[in-house]
């Protein structure tokens, strides 16, 4: 019998082994029971809904959709819902993108056990908590400007192997305005040519590939 006192916690990730992992922290804790674990995001909304767990540990890459997305689906429900980013992905982007959808805490998955279980504490008892390593990732490039939206998809389709050309057709504006995007991509991001700026794009979690 689960006493009242009890941190209830549901995880989503969709890698077994980890989240058997995971289990196996929380079920050593005298204070702590896994409710339930999903491996997809829309699996994460309707087991949050069976189950109003205490504390939810989201990863952000998941099969159906991102962790950001699940984030948001649950706390436009339960706005309540307190969630821990737990993830191997450690891109400012990334990390500023969580915090704004709601995330009490941002973990990367190389942490020790004993690290995640006082997190859980400390974001049950109503703390947030990033760890100094992932703060200095967030406050390396506070001060930097956003790429828009627009110059994001035009990365997004470099990444993809396409063409001045072939964007300004899928974008519908002409291969001059996708030139004059990719200068500013490469001065906000401090790149000198279309390859370090997305190797630094992917690193900062501003795109996936």
């Amino acid at each position: 019998m689960i006493e009242r006192s009890t941190i209830r916690i549901l995880t989503v990730d969709d890698h077994p082994l980890f989240r058997e992992g995971i289990a196996t922290v929380i079920r050593s804790q005298p204070d702590m029971s896994l409710v339930a674990e999903a491996a997809r995001g829309c699996e994460a909304l309707e087991l949050f809904r069976q189950c109003r767990p205490d504390v939810t540990l989201m990863d952000l890459r998941l099969p159906d959709q991102s962790g950001i997305e699940a984030m948001i689906a649950i706390r436009t429900e339960f706005s309540g819902a307190r969630i821990i980013v737990l993830t191997t992905f450690d891109g400012d982007a990334d990390i500023q993108r969580a915090l704004e959808a709601g995330a009490r805490g941002y973990l990367l998955k190389s942490m020790p056990p004993n690290e995640l279980v006082n997190v859980i504490r400390q974001v049950h008892a109503g703390k947030k908590h990033v760890p100094p390593e992932v703060a200095a990732h967030l406050a390396e490039h506070m001060s930097d400007e956003d790429l828009t939206n627009r110059e994001v998809e035009v990365l997004q389709n470099v990444a993809g192997g396409n063409r001045n050309r072939d964007i300004a057709q899928l974008l519908f504006i002409s291969e001059d305005t996708v030139k004059v995007h990719f200068k500013h991509i490469m001065d906000k991001l401090g790149a000198k040519d279309r390859t370090q700026a997305l190797a630094i794009a992917v690193r900062r979690g501003i795109i996936q590939l």
